[in-house]
C-alpha cells in the first residue's frame, strides 16, 4: 500500500488522486483516437472528455456520500478514496451527453467511441483504489491475498484485491472493443456490449466484496449493474434501423 506518494508542506499527493489524474489523461487520449477513428473531430472528444471527467468525479463522489449516509459528513467528503464508480458513470456519461447535445455530434457515435475509453479510465482508477487500500473484498485464503493495515478501513486479514479483477477485466475489455471497432463492428452493439460486459462483471465482483444489501438481496452496485446489463442486452436485439434509401429521381425522355 502506498496511499501517500508525497507531501509539500501539509498538501498530501495521494496514490489514488495520481491514478484518477492517469486514468482520466489516458482516457481522454483513447476518445481521441476513436473519434478520429470515427471521422469526428477529436479536438471535440477532448472538450467532451473533459465535461465528462468532472461529472464523473463530481458523481462519484455524491453516490459515495449517498451510501455512507450514516457516517460524517467531513469523512466521506475528505476520505483519500471514497468514489463509487457507478455515481461517476452516470455523472460523467449525463454531463458527457450535455456536451454533445451542445457540439450536435452523433450520440451513438460518441458512446462507442466513448467505450473503451471508460474502461481504460476506471481500470487506472481501480488500480488507484487498490494502492490506498479501498474497495477490496472478503477474507480469503488464496495466495495473492492482500491485507490493508491502512486500508478503507484497515484490515490485517488477507482479503479479495477485487480492485485488481476489475482492473484487469477492464483493460481486456478495452481492448476487446477496440479491436471490434477496427473490425466494423456497428456503434450500437459497441456500446451495448460495453455495458453488459462491464455490468455483469462488477455485479460478480460485488459478490465477493462487503457491502450493504439495499433491494432484493442485492447491493447498490448490482442493482445499478443489473440497470446496464439489461439495457446494453436490449442495444443488441433490437433491430438495426432500416438504411435511408434517397429518393429516386425522375427519368429524363
Amino acid at each position: 500500500m502506498y496511499p501517500v506518494l508525497f507531501r509539500v508542506g501539509s498538501f498530501e499527493v495521494t496514490s489514488f488522486g495520481a491514478m484518477v489524474a492517469l486514468g482520466a489523461a489516458l482516457g481522454i487520449l483513447v476518445l481521441r483516437r476513436e473519434f478520429v477513428r470515427s471521422g469526428l473531430d477529436g479536438s471535440k472528444g477532448i472538450d467532451a472528455a473533459l465535461v465528462g471527467v468532472l461529472g464523473g468525479l463530481a458523481g462519484a463522489k455524491l453516490l459515495y456520500v449517498i451510501e455512507h449516509w450514516a457516517e460524517p459528513l467531513a469523512d466521506t467528503l475528505l476520505s483519500r478514496g471514497g468514489m463509487s464508480w457507478f455515481g461517476g458513470f452516470t455523472g460523467g456519461v449525463l454531463a458527457g451527453l450535455a456536451m454533445v447535445w451542445w457540439q450536435r455530434l452523433p450520440l451513438m457515435t460518441v458512446l462507442a467511441a466513448a467505450s473503451p475509453a471508460m474502461a481504460v479510465g476506471q481500470a487506472v482508477g481501480r488500480i488507484g483504489c487498490f494502492l490506498v487500500g479501498d474497495d477490496y473484498g472478503r477474507p480469503t485464503s488464496l495466495p495473492w491475498g492482500v491485507a490493508f493495515p491502512q486500508g478503507l478501513p484497515p484490515t490485517t486479514v488477507k482479503v479479495h484485491p477485487t480492485q485488481l479483477y476489475e482492473s484487469v477485466f477492464l483493460f481486456g475489455l478495452a481492448a476487446w472493443l477496440v479491436a471490434r471497432r477496427r473490425h466494423g463492428m456497428s456503434d450500437r452493439r459497441v456500446f451495448g456490449w460495453y455495458l453488459v460486459l462491464a455490468g455483469a462483471a462488477r455485479f460478480l465482483i460485488e459478490m465477493i466484496r462487503i457491502n450493504v444489501v439495499v433491494f432484493a438481496g442485492m447491493t447498490t452496485a448490482q442493482l445499478f449493474s443489473v440497470g446496464l446489463v439489461l439495457l446494453g442486452a436490449w442495444l443488441l436485439v433490437k433491430p438495426a434501423p432500416a438504411p435511408v434509401r434517397p429518393a429516386a429521381r425522375p427519368s429524363k425522355r
